[in-house]
């Protein structure tokens, strides 16, 4: 006989006649037989004993608790296929999409390149954003999708939607229609990115789908109640209609309707998220479509108005070229295994005028920490010797001045950017990176002042229109320099060989205002990372010095 695996009081017993139940197995016939035995007193002397065959109980409890351990087992599979997926499939795009933004900076572009790098640039944003659908069902499907609710604009927020649809609805000279009611609220609280994910996917559907007539958005209020406000949305459209065969598998996630598979377009799955977080939101996503004819998807949320005071001013985005004089030298470190993601960020920031090294893995970010004494560190967090979780926290652990630590993952879970800022980060990117929230990033970390490129076209606007058809290449010649000291040429060729733009626009401050076109054409070259032609021109001009060996 076993021991007693469970103990406990019959309710409603006195202290003194206690009943006592507990199991125990016995091998019975080469079987293993569970019994639940009640003890009871009867008096001083004598107690009743009372066993109950539970074999079947027992079996059905450890299939119970094996099909758990199954479960468990493969969420956690599926989550590591999925972080792993997430993470393979957003790094090269990183590097697609970020050398892309990089070349979209050089204004030398002719009009041919520009729309090639645009066309580049749409097609691995429609990638990332069937890479995003995928990775977002099945966080939906595995329950690990959240509402994050914050105040903001709504009407910003429909006008940006007007404005991404407007190119697309004119070209297929569709009229795209936005309506709001006059009580609709400006600015609301609900979780703004899944609200305009939703309206996103049914826009795109209608216009996928509409070949004439229009598409319409209408939005509408429920005051009767104060607060919470009911919000309506209808997205309307005159397009194909959907057949009523496909009504019952619509919101089916991969599957789609059968002018969903004429248009070869999408991955089924646009519908299916929209439904989940509708129901998230507290709604329920329902539609009306008579074939041929068009379709009505309506919806409503819970929401209440925001308080004008607590929302963010929006900024514009602004392209950096240079870093603000009167500044210290910002040393920044790039933690990261693959060279073409290394590769991005030194040609981001470099020509800025930022120190620059990098490092393949987290020993050696650690080795260049105790060396170095970077100010800031962009740490990837899956790279060999050591991963960037460790590092950082040898990091942090060591240093009395830790530099800030900037996670860049392509992991697209929330759980691993609450795990990396419990672990000591100080912030988290997810790749595919944008080059404006790069510099918003180090500003905030680090206090960093910025020249941006609206400022240099209004400092020297009328002598850079007159060089707007010049190539960089003619901008400069030799002549121009002869009024200016040898040594302020040697400070430009030395800084042209460093691909210093930082300094450059500090040489370039010290120019007589006389010499409005030599201002212009160096910042024009400045801004178009043109650094050769800078060294050429210098050296063309004679009496170098020789090349400095300090960095």
């Amino acid at each position: 006989m076993s021991q007693a695996l469970h103990l406990r009081k019959k309710p409603g017993a006195d202290d003194k006649r206690k009943i006592i139940l507990f199991e125990y197995h016995l091998a019975i016939e080469h079987q293993e037989t569970w019994f639940l035995a009640s003890v009871s007193p009867l008096s001083d002397h004598a107690v009743l004993w009372v066993a109950r065959d539970i074999s079947k109980l027992k079996k059905t409890e450890a299939a119970l608790k094996q099909a758990k351990e199954s479960a468990d087992a493969a969420s956690l599979a599926k989550s590591q296929f999925l972080s792993n997926m997430s993470h393979e499939l957003r790094t090269p795009l990183n590097i697609i999409l970020g050398f892309t933004q990089l070349l979209l900076r050089s204004q030398s572009l002719n009009p041919q390149q520009q729309d090639y790098l645009d066309t580049i640039n749409r097609s691995g944003e429609d990638l990332l954003t069937l890479i995003n659908d995928v990775l977002e069902m099945s966080k939906i499907e595995a329950g690990r999708v959240t509402l994050n609710e914050t105040e903001f604009d709504l009407y910003g927020l429909l006008d940006r939607l007007q404005q991404m649809f407007d190119l697309k609805a004119r070209s297929k000279e569709l009229q795209l229609i936005f309506k709001r009611s006059p009580n609709v609220p400006h600015y609301i609280c609900a979780d703004e990115s899944k609200l305009r994910q939703i309206l996103v996917n049914l826009i795109g559907n209608a216009i996928k789908f509409t070949q004439r007539g229009s598409v319409t958005l209408c939005v509408i209020c429920d005051r009767h109640n104060p607060d919470p406000i009911s919000l309506c949305f209808r997205v309307e459209d005159t397009g194909c209609g959907i057949a009523a065969s496909d009504f019952d598998r619509l919101f089916e996630p991969f599957v789609q309707t059968e002018a969903g598979q004429q248009a070869q377009e999408g991955t089924g799955l646009g519908l299916p998220i929209s439904d989940r977080f509708v129901k998230l939101m507290g709604g329920r996503l329902t539609v009306n479509s008579t074939l041929g004819e068009g379709s009505i998807f309506t919806f409503a949320i819970q929401t209440r108005a925001a308080i004008l005071n607590s929302l963010p001013i929006p900024q514009p985005i602004r392209q950096v070229v240079g870093l603000a004089p009167e500044q210290p030298p910002y040393r920044i470190l790039i933690a990261e295994d693959k060279l073409e993601n290394r590769r991005l960020l030194m040609e981001l920031l470099t020509p800025v005028g930022f120190e620059v090294r990098e490092a393949a893995n987290g020993q050696a970010a650690i080795d260049l920490c105790q060396s170095w004494s970077p100010d800031l560190i962009w740490m990837d967090l899956r790279m060999p010797i050591m991963n960037g979780f460790e590092a950082t926290q040898r990091i942090k652990a060591a240093e009395k001045s830790a530099p800030a630590i900037i996670a860049l993952t392509g992991s697209a879970f929330e759980e691993d950017r609450l795990t990396a800022l419990s672990l000591g980060f100080d912030d988290f990117v997810r790749k595919p990176i944008q080059t404006a929230q790069i510099f918003e990033k180090m500003a905030e970390h680090l206090g960093v002042c910025y020249i941006y490129a609206d400022e240099i076209e209004n400092r020297f606007g009328d002598a850079l229109s007159n060089l707007t058809n010049a190539s960089p290449s003619t901008l400069l010649t030799v002549a121009d320099l002869e009024e200016m000291p040898i040594d302020w040429i040697n400070q430009l060729h030395q800084a042209a060989l460093r691909i210093n733009a930082k300094q450059i626009l500090k040489l370039i401050e010290q120019i007589p205002e006389p010499h409005d076109h030599l201002i212009a054409a160096l910042t024009q070259l400045a801004e178009h990372f043109c650094f050769e032609e800078i060294i050429t021109l210098t050296q063309q001009h004679g009496g170098m010095a020789p090349p400095s060996n300090h960095s």
